[in-house]
């Protein structure tokens, strides 16, 4: 159009043909034609062009392009590739420019369409996964992050997790539907292999059973997309977008995950503020219709975990993720189940948990709890000096200072017996309660083992002071005994005790009890000469 009506106006201004087609670098045939023909017509097609030298081998081009149709992605021709072929296998004397078009009208045939779609509120979520990169106090790393998008509504939902694993996805779609308060009637997928453990012809696979639980909990539809099939999930696949641009530009700096996630919460909350897709309503106004035609939260949560049947070894711990975590003496060489959830695991046995432990992601490491190995201890006494879980800072400074305070008192050897059996009274009392017991016997100066376990029983008993039969005690009673006077007689009896094997046995666990005998309201007293 430009060019006819330059033609057009040098004409008017007195040049000649000759003048305008040297003007415009065209042929004075193209200027007459111009001149004198009608104003050119904007949606008549362009002339396609002639390639004579390219007609000849058009088929063996359909040939390879239809062979690539079979050939791995990554190993199919390229447009150089064919020429290449076209020239050494077939004599190609043209040139690379009508292979290309060619070519390129070839994919423009072959890409795809969409149908436009818009799913009925309440109906469908969608679910995927984006890496970002936090900088925490030990440096930066990469954190995963657990996305949930309504497909109507577009409102997301965003949780950083330390794993992709199975119960990571149970435990981020068990807090999605609590932070939207309602649970969509489909959920979609791509096919991880902790969702999806098989991917079978079409859209069925074989579900995770505790996904699958999930599922039939909360309840929903798992959905499936297609393998190698993009845009499926694109409110999702855009939402990951937002993450990474949007909520993790610049590079979060936090402590924690617990940090991160405190401010990604804002961040999909402000997200429903704002209008998507030409829309002209708010995220906030058509997530109100998606909760109100959507199911309601379970009034019982599900229970986010994954269950592994375990056996206890002879070091009293059951392995779980390649680690291995202690339970109690008395499940020793006994089958367990172990419960995995993002932040603890749990060993459960006869329908009871036995432990519990903060969960490890490391490889090869061993999680024990001190008070697990009292029992063994007293019978294997020399292991204190020896096992981390006694070694390695695991108790409050107060009880080190007291095995060091009676190994000097009574030497080494016998002071061990009477620390284990303070180590003991953490198996009956708070650790709270022993380190005051523990305390006091220190403050004393001279500590004995008697001393500070007969102090721990009467901090029980005062924390027991606000009991219902203390309240329900008749106003009017019989003056309670002044014991203060037989606190010499501890003192003494407890030297003696120290170096006598058979007065250490610990109470409880089906031992035989200590010589000291347990009085009223669990007082322990001397139990005579």
């Amino acid at each position: 159009m430009d060019q006819h009506a330059r033609i057009r106006q040098l004409h008017r201004d007195g040049l000649t043909v000759g003048q305008i087609a040297a003007q415009l670098h065209h042929s004075s045939k193209t200027i007459l034609k111009v001149l004198a023909g009608p104003a050119p017509d904007p949606l008549a097609p362009a002339a396609t062009r002639a390639a004579p030298v390219f007609d000849p081998v058009r088929g063996i081009v359909d040939a390879i392009l239809a062979a690539d149709e079979t050939a791995p992605r990554k190993q199919r021709h390229t447009a150089q590739q064919i020429f290449r072929r076209l020239v050494a296998d077939h004599g190609y004397a043209g040139s690379y420019a009508p292979v290309q078009r060619y070519l390129k009208g070839r994919r423009l045939d072959r890409r795809e369409t969409f149908v436009p779609l818009d799913h009925r509120p309440g109906s469908r979520a969608e679910a995927d996964c984006g890496h970002i990169a936090v900088d925490f106090p030990g440096g930066r790393r990469s954190v995963p992050v657990r996305i949930v998008t309504w497909s109507d509504s577009n409102a997301p939902f965003a949780l950083a997790l330390p794993t992709e694993r199975t119960e990571a996805i149970l435990h981020g779609l068990v807090e999605a539907f609590g932070f939207f308060g309602c649970v969509p009637a489909e959920v979609w997928w791509d096919n991880p292999t902790t969702v999806a453990v098989h991917v079978l012809a079409g859209r069925e696979r074989t579900v995770h059973p505790r996904y699958a639980a999930l599922a039939a909990h909360d309840p929903f539809t798992p959905k499936f997309c297609l393998p190698v099939t993009p845009r499926e999930k694109p409110r999702v696949e855009n939402r990951v977008f937002d993450l990474q641009r949007q909520w993790a530009t610049p590079v979060p700096q936090v402590v924690d995950l617990a940090a991160l996630n405190t401010h990604l919460r804002p961040c999909c909350v402000a997200a429903r503020g704002r209008t998507c897709g030409g829309n002209p309503e708010t995220v906030q106004v058509r997530f109100d219709r998606e909760r109100a035609a959507a199911a309601p939260v379970p009034a019982r949560p599900f229970d986010p975990c994954v269950f592994h049947p375990a056996m206890v070894d002879k070091y009293q711990t059951a392995r779980f993720d390649h680690n291995a975590y202690s339970v109690p003496r008395r499940w020793a060489f006994r089958p367990v189940t172990v419960t995995g959830y993002v932040d603890r695991v749990a060993v459960v046995a006869d329908g009871q948990v036995i432990a519990t432990h903060p969960r490890s992601y490391g490889r090869g490491d061993k999680i024990l709890d001190p008070l697990h190995f009292l029992v063994v201890l007293e019978r294997k006494p020399a292991a204190l000096d020896h096992a981390p879980v006694y070694r390695d800072g695991q108790l409050p400074p107060a009880l080190p200072a007291l095995r060091r305070a009676l190994e000097e008192r009574v030497g080494p050897s016998a002071g061990a017996k009477p620390y284990i059996r303070v180590l003991q009274l953490l198996a009956r009392h708070p650790m709270g309660r022993v380190e005051q017991a523990v305390a006091s016997g220190l403050a004393a100066g001279a500590p004995d083992a008697a001393r500070i376990i007969a102090t721990a029983e009467r901090l029980a008993e005062a924390d027991r002071g606000t009991s219902a039969e203390t309240m329900t005690r008749p106003a009017a009673t019989a003056a309670l005994p002044d014991l203060s006077r037989f606190d010499h007689l501890l003192t003494r009896s407890s030297r003696g005790d120290e170096t006598d094997d058979r007065r250490e046995r610990p109470a409880g666990d089906g031992q035989p009890q200590d010589a000291q005998t347990s009085g009223p309201a669990g007082r322990v007293g001397p139990a005579g000469p």
